[in-house]
């Protein structure tokens, strides 16, 4: 039986239920038990003092690799969901990309079976759409369901049949399951290394066209809008993308989507020097596309952030930058990266919060997202104000590729909370 523990006197924002202020918050039994603006009796419990930090709900991504099984050198699921509870976040979903792919139950028990032995962060297993990320053959999305999976995807490539794509959305939409999709037609981005536009002539780099997502996007949405389900838009990063989505809402169809930080703090700019920890997929964009990112999140058109958080070795990335592979690590800066937002005036802090906690909830049907009496005791500490520069060294992923490095920030996590136990800080650092 775990201690109570009653966090005192931090701005508490939860935006599913409407608070923001000062409360003091209890915790018993792995679930939250009050919330008050009184100060509540200690009864037994460990106290946390808050004050001046803010209180929200564990942070959850949508959009993690965490490579185990068969790439445990980049991350394994102990490493990325410490990485994860250091920034913050109380439960990741886990892409299907691995080795071998999740595409049985099998691999998805593996998975749920490993998390729980890590014992940080909750882990939720997202299944492929296609045997073997193929996009041949339908997976055997029932026994993934049943298995623990929340969704499917072949994130990492697209679903480049129409026809199969269809199928999905059908055969998904009675099981209540999102399909998330990568967004990209081969044919138009095929051998890119950069978005289209004056650098990548000037490196002489074959560019990937924005076509290459919007088409793929506005395909999509008009199989959903025919046969009906669930669809989730990975890492939105073009004004046109924004712009098919809103509207696909503002008719009522059943579509969210998520940002990547990288896609709205960088553009294609970060590229220069050859720096292959700023070559991604979909690639950073220009800055109008930053622009309707940002406002995307602001106004309710995009649904999460959602890191994208692909660990690389140092030699997948320390290669000729059209070889080097796409990603970047992103669990312990997203906070900070986020917290730029809310200074610039684009995102109030609820709305940041929301993108972080409730709105990832929603979109993927999870516990947890808020603070509601009888909710996961997951919480996470953070202090607005704290200033700290980059540094990969100090990263808790195994990985170190990220275009952020020697970046000063501000926005610190100060404890990650799971049901009802701290998970970060480790026990030594406290």
């Amino acid at each position: 039986m775990r201690k109570p523990m009653v966090i005192r006197g931090g701005r508490v924002i939860d935006p599913r239920n409407r608070v923001d202020g000062v409360r003091d918050v209890r915790l018993e039994d792995g679930r939250v038990a009050a919330v008050s603006e009184k100060p509540l009796p200690l009864e037994g419990a460990d106290e946390i003092q808050a004050q001046g930090l803010w209180v929200t709900p564990g942070f959850i991504d949508l959009h993690v690799h965490l490579r185990e099984p068969g790439e445990e050198a980049k991350e394994t699921i102990l490493s990325g969901t410490r990485a994860a509870v250091a920034g913050g976040f109380t439960s990741v979903a886990a892409m299907p990309n691995t080795q071998p792919v999740n595409d049985s139950a099998l691999v998805t028990r593996l998975i749920r079976q490993r998390a729980h032995d890590a014992d940080l962060a909750r882990v939720y297993p997202v299944g492929a759409i296609s045997k073997g990320l193929l996009g041949e053959e339908m997976a055997e999305i029932g026994a993934l369901r049943d298995a623990g999976c929340v969704a499917v995807t072949d994130d990492g490539r697209p679903v480049m049949s129409a026809s199969l794509m269809r199928r999905v959305l059908i055969y998904t939409a009675p099981l209540g399951l999102p399909v998330m999709v990568h967004e990209e037609d081969l044919t138009l981005s095929a051998g890119g290394a950069l978005t289209e536009g004056p650098r990548a002539t000037r490196m002489g780099l074959l560019p990937i066209p924005r076509s290459a997502e919007v088409a793929m996007v506005a395909r999509d949405l008009v199989l959903l809008e025919e046969v009906g389900g669930r669809l989730h838009v990975a890492h939105l990063s073009c004004a046109a993308s924004v712009a098919l989505i809103r509207e696909a809402k503002r008719r009522g169809l059943r579509v969210s989507a998520e940002a990547a930080p990288h896609h709205f703090t960088l553009t294609d700019e970060a590229v220069e020097g050859w720096n292959t920890h700023a070559k991604m997929n979909p690639p950073l964009r220009h800055a109008e596309d930053v622009a309707a990112v940002r406002e995307g999140l602001a106004d309710g058109t995009i649904d999460a952030i959602a890191t994208d958080h692909a660990p690389h070795g140092v030699m997948d990335k320390q290669v000729p930058f059209a070889e080097a592979a796409n990603g970047v690590v992103g669990l312990e800066t997203a906070l900070p990266l986020t917290l730029e937002l809310v200074r610039a005036g684009v995102l109030t802090p609820v709305r940041a919060v929301e993108l972080l906690t409730s709105g990832p909830a929603a979109t993927f049907g999870l516990p947890g997202g808020h603070l509601a009496p009888g909710a996961p005791a997951d919480i996470t500490l953070l202090d607005p104000g704290a200033e700290w520069t980059v540094e990969a060294a100090r990263f808790q992923s195994k990985s170190r590729n990220t275009p952020y490095e020697g970046r000063k920030v501000t926005g610190r996590v100060v404890r990650t909370v799971v049901g009802g136990r701290t998970v970060w800080p480790p026990e030594e650092k406290r």
